[in-house]
């Protein structure tokens, strides 16, 4: 039997292929893995397609575990991905950078993203550049002075009717969505590395990416739209 949290369940979901891979937390070791390829000529995600895989796997797996698959982590691999870029200043700033500041452009940033891009969720926010008084840096050089500086972020995001149709489908086997992440985004970080595929999603889930933003809903009052970075701010 494994305890609820010594595993990680992912399912890859695309119009070619399913594939679904359970693995331990401690070591990654699989647990269980299935996949199903598709030859034709669909050009969206079929969900009566993976309705069934579920309906194959589901009961399957969580024997195996003895214990229920409460929530998931989606990578999808689809053309309903929407990108958009924004460059967020800030002019005759005159301190040293902090956290605070650079929560707030890229609050600034989403809600710009929101109005640009509507009926959308946003499954990542990734910072491209930092450019501080005309110099560009690849990751935040925190209490640096400056007089101008500016953050050049990604938004990557999927239509909300999309999101709903996974959500809907998984509801039937009484599992949640954990996360949803890019397959191609993933890919970024899997090209001439030898790492599996699946295992290089939870170590990005987890804060592999240093300048990617872990969103999260507002919990209290007191905490914001923004959990932290990962490992910028600790």
């Amino acid at each position: 039997m494994e305890n609820d949290i010594n595993f990680e369940v992912f399912l890859f979901f695309s119009k070619k292929k399913i594939i679904l891979s359970v693995n331990r937390k401690t070591d990654f070791k699989l647990i269980f893995r299935d996949e199903i390829f598709f030859d034709d000529n669909d050009i969206h995600l079929n969900f009566d397609r993976l309705n069934f895989f579920l309906n194959e796997n589901v009961f399957k797996v969580e024997k195996i575990l003895g214990n229920f698959i409460e929530k998931i982590n989606i990578i999808l691999e689809t053309r309903d991905f929407l990108n958009l870029q924004i460059s967020m200043k800030k002019h005759d700033y005159n301190e040293k950078i902090n956290s605070s500041i650079i929560l707030y452009l890229i609050k600034s940033a989403r809600n710009q993203c929101e109005k640009t891009i509507q009926n959308t969720r946003i499954v990542h926010i990734l910072i491209d550049s930092y450019l501080v008084d005309d110099v560009h840096f690849k990751e935040l050089p925190l209490n640096q002075k400056c007089k101008n500086f500016s953050l050049d972020i990604s938004f990557i995001c999927l239509p909300d009717e999309l999101i709903k149709n996974i959500e809907k489908t998984l509801k039937k086997f009484q599992i949640s969505v954990n996360r949803i992440l890019s397959a191609s985004y993933i890919d970024k970080f899997t090209k001439d590395r030898d790492i599996n595929f699946f295992k290089m999603t939870s170590k990005i889930i987890n804060g592999y990416n240093k300048n990617e933003v872990k969103i999260i809903n507002k919990i209290s009052k007191n905490k914001g739209f923004f959990e932290k970075f990962f490992d910028l701010f600790t």
